[in-house]
């Protein structure tokens, strides 16, 4: 007896997306017209999902042309804009077959996605490393220099050490190694994506942390960004031990 019109639902709904091809091959003769309705939408969902890896192909374009290069790292920095909170930089080296759908530049993607993405990225990279500068380092080097900072501990961190960089933009001094500084990186690069996520995700976390522990100003929802909440809290309550005092001069 065949399986159910529910059954081939549920195998279906189920099922990687890279078996759906297989097993719509061993449904497609069945007459029934729920199957076939049931194969039609999975069709254009399979499709979709092809899209989606040709379009993570192209994002591997910059780390096929260096592929000369042994070990490529990609390197994002999130939290330059906040009023409160680290500065971090993300470093992560994937193996060059490695191909991971629906990766992209961070801020495009849904906190579930990037929580799924980074459990992924840490599970399939080679090495990965997050490296965070304090609000006080800051206010002491300013931002830039303090991103900078970040990035290189970042890549100090790695083991084994790569010998190409590719950035989201920008050109780290103090690195001896070659980099690429790529306009947009983390919409145009996997491992740069993939350094934008695991950096996002731990500054989250790291926030929501700190939300515990000063619940006034609502970090766990604008991660230390100066939203109307939170320029309303720290006019109410003034700074916390991790705002960064350059960067609230103007409202307190």
């Amino acid at each position: 007896m065949g399986r159910s019109v529910s059954e081939i639902r549920e195998l279906l709904n189920s099922a990687p997306p890279e078996e759906l091809e297989k097993i719509i091959g061993s449904i497609s003769d069945d007459p029934r017209k729920a199957v076939q309705q049931l194969v039609s939408a999975v069709e254009k969902r399979r499709k979709k999902y092809i899209l989606e890896l040709q379009r993570v192909e192209e994002m591997c374009a910059f780390e096929k042309t260096y592929g000369s290069f042994s070990v490529i790292c990609g390197i994002d920095e999130v939290g330059r804009g906040p009023l409160a909170g680290p500065v971090a930089a993300g470093a992560v080296i994937l193996p060059a077959d490695c191909r991971i759908p629906y990766i992209n530049d961070s801020k495009k993607l849904s906190e579930k996605k990037r929580e799924e993405l980074n459990m992924i990225i840490r599970e399939k990279a080679v090495t990965f490393a997050v490296a965070f500068i304090s609000p006080e380092r800051i206010d002491e080097i300013n931002i830039l220099q303090a991103t900078y900072e970040a990035m290189r501990e970042a890549v100090s961190l790695l083991d084994p050490q790569p010998g190409l960089l590719l950035n989201d933009a920008v050109t780290i001094p103090g690195i001896e190694i070659q980099q690429i500084p790529i306009i947009k990186g983390d919409a145009k690069s996997q491992s740069i994506a993939a350094a934008s996520i695991i950096a996002k995700v731990a500054r989250d976390h790291l926030m929501d942390a700190y939300d515990r522990q000063y619940p006034e100003y609502g970090f766990a929802s604008n991660k230390g960004y100066g939203t109307a909440e939170h320029i309303s809290a720290l006019k109410k309550y003034g700074p916390c031990p991790i705002h960064r005092r350059t960067f609230i001069k103007n409202f307190i």
